[in-house]
């Protein structure tokens, strides 16, 4: 006889190894087979549990799965829809009680960052008042790498490489025309409150003078004057100078340079523009010739320059989720434990969702220079390692080869209809 079915759903914001995560966890869940039943996906995240529009992953074969490995973005769809407080909204968690009821699901896998985390306690806890036996397992996902308790977070590793390497050939390409041409240029990356990804551009330095020049971090109230002196005396010294700058940069008082007084679906504020700001600040006041660009999506679904550190992290603890539900854990996250010698190591542990939820891990003081524009010895040693080697994807006339699954539906068996 089957046990309990397991359900899988990808949150928030997708990267280059999301669906190595998936991979991982699926190919762990077939290896359990009678212990776990099937593994049904959620389409489009948490709002294909509340619509009970699930997915039979066992209906795709295990060629397919695997090549999950080596494919980007959200391969059963993502959503950014945040469940309220269950004293706003409880009707939603009980609608997805429901739904796991009705598929005979004791399992519940939630693939995100720190709102995913909240959800997954939350739903935990709902479970045990409601009487019903489900085990939440939190698995970590974001790019932002801003969840405690894990030593760094899978999504991050691949976007830390793509803009160290970015930053590097952008420089190169600057430097070569800087004489009769552009003078400065500007990378907006993400990053609302912790600056890591701007951060990762520091390794495209490897010694002084080099680019990155100047780095603007989240954590480092923005002075005006202090950036404006930087980027001139760079530009007389070096002849050109080349910002990264974290999309969350922020004044003394807390406001965003880029804040458009818009808010997201989590409730945040809607961020965007901050290099063309900073490229006309520096217009007006120089008339240095400048151009900019913005990573966005290209930086998270890079897949073709993953790091295959990240690949590995991210497919570990996939496993892990599922070997720690099937051991009885529960309201748990699996997490990256850094080993302490000299040589990089890295083990799977252990976190509490509630110490995990609603928590933001901010860069350290101590990996930012004093005066605020780079990274110090002892951020490059933290990243150095989550960039290394490559996991270059199969290629085909020239492109990457990425799957696309089938994604069967499961059959409805509820009668009710949920309206977000």
């Amino acid at each position: 006889m089957s046990g309990k079915n397991a359900f899988y759903a990808q949150s928030g914001g997708v990267t280059a190894v999301i669906n190595a995560t998936a991979c991982g966890l699926i190919e762990t869940a077939r290896k359990h087979r009678p212990k776990i039943g099937k593994v049904y996906a959620g389409r489009n995240g948490i709002i294909g549990a509340l619509q009970e529009d699930l997915i039979d992953t066992s209906k795709e074969s295990a060629a397919n799965i695997r090549k999950l490995l080596t494919t980007p973005a959200g391969a059963f769809g993502s959503c950014r829809h945040k469940l309220k407080s269950l004293e706003e909204n409880r009707a939603e968690y009980e609608r997805l009680i429901e739904v796991f009821k009705a598929h005979n699901i004791g399992y519940f896998f939630y693939n995100g960052g720190g709102d995913s985390a909240d959800t997954c306690l939350k739903v935990s806890q709902l479970s045990q008042s409601m009487g019903y036996p489900l085990q939440a397992i939190h698995v970590p996902k974001t790019i932002d790498n801003d969840l405690p308790l894990t030593d760094n977070c899978p999504g991050f590793g691949s976007v830390a490489k793509y803009i160290a390497i970015s930053t590097r050939e952008a420089a190169m390409d600057v430097a070569s025309m800087c004489e009769t041409s552009t003078k400065v240029f500007i990378l907006e990356v993400m990053g609302r409150h912790a600056g890591w990804i701007a951060a990762a551009s520091g390794l495209a330095a490897e010694k002084e003078g080099d680019a990155p020049h100047i780095i603007l971090f989240p954590e480092i109230a923005f002075n005006r004057d202090k950036f404006m002196a930087r980027v001139q005396r760079t530009v007389k010294r070096r002849g050109y100078c080349v910002i990264v700058a974290s999309e969350g940069a922020q004044y003394k008082e807390g406001k965003f340079l880029a804040e458009s007084g818009l808010k997201d679906a989590f409730g945040h504020s809607q961020l965007g523009g901050l290099a063309p700001q900073l490229a006309q600040m520096i217009k007006s006041e120089f008339g240095y010739k400048y151009h900019w660009a913005v990573a966005d999506y290209l930086q998270r679904s890079a897949r073709h320059i993953a790091s295959q550190t990240d690949v590995d992290q991210a497919y570990a603890l996939g496993k892990a989720a599922v070997e720690f539900a099937l051991r009885g854990d529960n309201a748990i996250m699996p997490c990256i434990v850094r080993g302490k010698g000299k040589r990089y190591t890295w083990s799977i542990g252990e976190a509490a969702l509630e110490d995990v939820a609603n928590v933001e891990k901010m860069m350290p003081r101590n990996y930012i220079t004093r005066d605020g524009f780079g990274i110090t010895e002892a951020a490059r040693t933290y990243l150095a390692p989550l960039i290394a080697g490559e996991a270059y994807p199969e290629y085909r006339k020239g492109m990457p080869v990425y799957v696309q699954l089938k994604n069967e539906p499961v059959p409805r068996k509820l009668k009710t209809r949920f309206k977000l």
